[in-house]
């Protein structure tokens, strides 16, 4: 078993112990029971763990997980020390963390349906966006007419952040969730393109040549030889279509939303319950860093040579 040990590991799990013997010491404010939290902290052991573990399978060393599980349970340490055991911080603004994953036992199934909500409202967005600019895009730009046409438009209205629309979209579309989906889509659209013009005026002569030698229509040239010829790119460039959506995922749903991990931010927000806004915050970071590692996966897969 002493090859599962490093001197990084061997830090990381003092921090954990340090931190545990903390929240069983009783302290200047009163929390709501530790149990939660300490659930918390099993989970991210265990993924801690098999981390580990993926790394030694790789012949490396354990230095990089261990560093960042030590500055998570810092953070926490930091957290629990001066809000729960020397109670110097505000207690509005700053709640003990006890009572933030606390939230997680009490509230988990209203957060478990705005997560499938906020989901639902992505995973369309990001579809109807991502389908409209990648054949919009590599139509104009297979066609020169098309590109002389919408490519200066496209450049003029790209770089306007699509949350500028929103108050006239709010005011035209049927309802608030539409209103979401259609700021999202916005939002991906341009870049997405933009990105297929370039690439489809960038492609290899050599691949056009053979096409034109073969008598090719313009709809076979579009969907047998230059879509498959953009996916990859697609597909390598989906991170920073997720970052994008997620942001404006959140920020749509905090204009008028009924549902959605938004909508739960800026609800309690506007009645100060920071220990519910803050337990969201934390959702939405795992759920951007789940989704990531599901996009690693996909190309993984899908694309051999990256």
């Amino acid at each position: 078993m002493k090859k599962y040990w490093d001197k990084y590991s061997v830090i990381a799990h003092l921090f954990l112990s340090a931190l545990i013997i903390l929240m069983l010491v009783p302290g200047a404010k009163k929390t709501q029971p530790i149990c939660a939290m300490l659930a918390s902290l099993v989970v991210i052991e265990i993924l801690y763990i098999l981390q580990c573990r993926r790394w030694h399978k790789r012949g490396e060393s354990f230095r990089v997980p261990s560093c960042i599980v030590s500055i998570v349970w810092a953070v926490l340490i930091t957290w629990e020390i001066l809000v729960t055991k020397l109670n110097c911080m505000h207690p509005v603004l700053y709640p003990a963390p006890e009572n933030v994953f606390y939230v997680y036992r009490t509230q988990y199934v209203t957060i478990l349906l705005n997560i499938l909500s906020s989901m639902e409202l992505l995973a369309v967005s990001i579809f109807i966006g991502v389908f409209l600019g990648v054949v919009l895009g590599v139509t104009v730009g297979w066609i020169p007419v098309l590109s002389d046409v919408f490519y200066p438009i496209a450049n003029v209205l790209a770089p306007i952040p699509s949350v500028v629309y929103a108050p006239y979209i709010i005011a035209v579309m049927p309802s608030f969730r539409s209103a979401s989906a259609m700021v999202i889509v916005i939002g991906i659209f341009f870049p997405m393109f933009l990105n297929m013009v370039n690439r489809v005026k960038s492609i290899d002569s050599q691949i056009i040549d053979s096409a034109l030698m073969l008598n090719v229509s313009n709809r076979t040239m579009i969907t047998e030889i230059l879509l498959p010829y953009v996916m990859p790119s697609v597909i390598m460039g989906m991170k920073v279509t997720l970052t994008t959506s997620f942001m404006l995922l959140i920020f749509a749903e905090m204009m008028g939303a009924t549902k959605g991990l938004g909508y739960y931010i800026v609800n309690y927000n506007s009645y100060g319950n920071y220990t519910n806004v803050i337990a969201c915050i934390i959702v939405v970071g795992l759920l951007v860093t789940v989704l990531n590692r599901l996009i690693d996966l996909l190309q993984d897969k899908a694309i051999k040579w990256k």
